[in-house]
């Protein structure tokens, strides 16, 4: 899955910085890779990585796709290179990521929507899902909204370090699916505006709640 040669992108497991990383796989020896010296994206200069610390990593594979796992530094050492040892979960504990779209997660979420015009009164809910593109929010008894209504959404993003990060979006009504069963009606809805911080806060929550699934089974 993962080959000598790959390039790996690593961000920090707990930072609010959106630091990344790029460095390349110089060697493997089961589930441990070794990285040269990764170089900061953002500054161009080489980094220092202490041992412990936690990582997002992210690759391409051969067939186009992105691979994310969750890896930790173990150490280093010197062979025709400086190299840093880091973890591997193993190939059937990546997240598989389409290219050009983005990871949707089964999670209920806690959203404010208010209306750009007046259309409708506020309410707030909760997501059935959601992603860096977009989400499905659970309507109230009695809300109902038009397709291609705009709406603000305000969103709170509790983060697996503790930090919460609230987002106001301006988002596209794409539809509303009529609930089963006694379910209530859901709302799919699409971002329209929303800045590079932002979508990269979404993409962290939602691959840190794919991760949370993976670990229960889900």
């Amino acid at each position: 899955m993962i080959n000598i040669g790959d390039t790996l992108i690593l961000e920090p497991k707990y930072s609010s910085e959106h630091e990344k990383y790029k460095c390349k796989l110089v060697e493997r020896n089961g589930e441990q890779l070794y990285i040269d010296y990764p170089v900061s994206i953002n500054t161009g200069k080489t980094v220092f990585l202490l041992d412990g610390t936690q990582f997002k990593g992210s690759f391409v594979g051969k067939d186009n796709t992105v691979y994310l796992f969750e890896t930790e530094v173990q150490g280093r050492t010197k062979q025709q290179i400086p190299m840093i040892a880091i973890s591997y979960p193993g190939n059937e504990n990546l997240i598989r990521v389409q290219r050009r779209q983005y990871v949707r997660v089964d999670t209920p979420v806690d959203v404010a929507v208010h209306p750009i015009e007046g259309q409708f009164s506020p309410f707030v809910t909760i997501t059935s899902d959601i992603s860096a593109g977009g989400a499905a929010l659970i309507l109230p008894p009695n809300v109902k909204l038009e397709s291609d209504t705009i709406i603000d959404l305000w969103v709170v993003l509790p983060m697996q370090s503790g930090d919460y990060h609230n987002l106001v979006l301006r988002s596209r009504v794409i539809r509303v699916i009529p609930g089963q069963n006694g379910e209530r009606d859901k709302m799919p809805i699409e971002f329209l505006s929303i800045t590079e911080s932002q979508r990269q806060l979404l993409i962290r929550f939602s691959f840190e709640r794919q991760l949370n699934l993976k670990r229960k089974g889900l």
